[in-house]
């Protein structure tokens, strides 16, 4: 069974290799494991998600960091949602043996299991749009790119499983150099978050912030990995 995995950053697909594939372009890391960085976004999500279709993949994960909407969620929890939530307020339900069996493998790590995950196609930055979110659809964490993908698994007929890791927290607004640098490829422009930055360094502390956040969400994916890649690989 070959398995497809799904990165919006390159820093999300640096917790499964060290290798560097470019974007949009499939990477083989082990015999039935492929891996894709797609960019940020439910466009370039849905893109991934075919090519690796076309290269062979016979099950699809979305994997990465996830905003939190429930409060109770910190920087670095693990999330295996079993319902997924569209911004038109579609549910996708995704639970199957393979979700119960990764719940089961990765129990050490006590994920946060039964629980909605919302997707937008939009940046949400501020902690009130999160706070909203969560009242409309309940869901206790939100990605970018989950949904498109589990549609592309649905129309297939083939097993989805969303692994997120919680980055910023439910009552953290973003940075707005964050959202200032994110183009429209879904990569981050180092350039254009240097210069606004310069522009407002009172930014900065918050940036700093959100980096220790990603980096704990970045511990937990290399632990979960280091857990669950050895029992698919052949």
């Amino acid at each position: 069974m070959i398995t497809g995995i799904i990165a919006a950053l390159p820093e999300e697909l640096s917790t499964l290799t060290s290798a560097k594939p470019k974007k949009g372009c499939c990477h083989v890391i082990a015999e039935n494991i492929l891996i894709i960085q797609s960019g940020a976004g439910p466009k370039n999500a849905k893109q991934a998600a075919e090519q690796l279709l076309d290269q062979g993949a016979e099950r699809l994960i979305s994997w990465g960091c996830a905003a939190a909407l429930a409060p109770g969620l910190r920087p670095g929890n693990l999330t295996l949602p079993e319902q997924l939530i569209s911004d038109d307020l579609e549910s996708i339900d995704i639970r199957s043996p393979w979700l119960a069996e990764m719940q089961t493998l990765l129990n050490p790590l006590n994920p946060v299991a039964h629980i909605s995950l919302a997707s937008s196609k939009t940046l949400v930055v501020t902690s009130m749009d999160k706070q909203e979110i969560h009242r409309k659809t309940g869901a206790a964490a939100l990605d970018m790119e989950s949904v498109a993908i589990a549609k592309i698994a649905k129309a297939r007929r083939i097993d989805f499983l969303a692994i997120r890791s919680i980055a910023d927290p439910a009552d953290m607004s973003l940075p707005k150099a964050v959202a200032h640098a994110l183009d429209q490829d879904g990569e981050v422009n180092i350039a254009k978050l240097l210069n606004h930055l310069i522009k407002h360094p009172l930014e900065l502390p918050s940036l700093i912030q959100l980096g220790r956040h990603f980096h704990a969400s970045q511990k937990t994916l290399k632990q979960a990995a280091s857990i669950w890649l050895p029992s698919i690989v052949n």
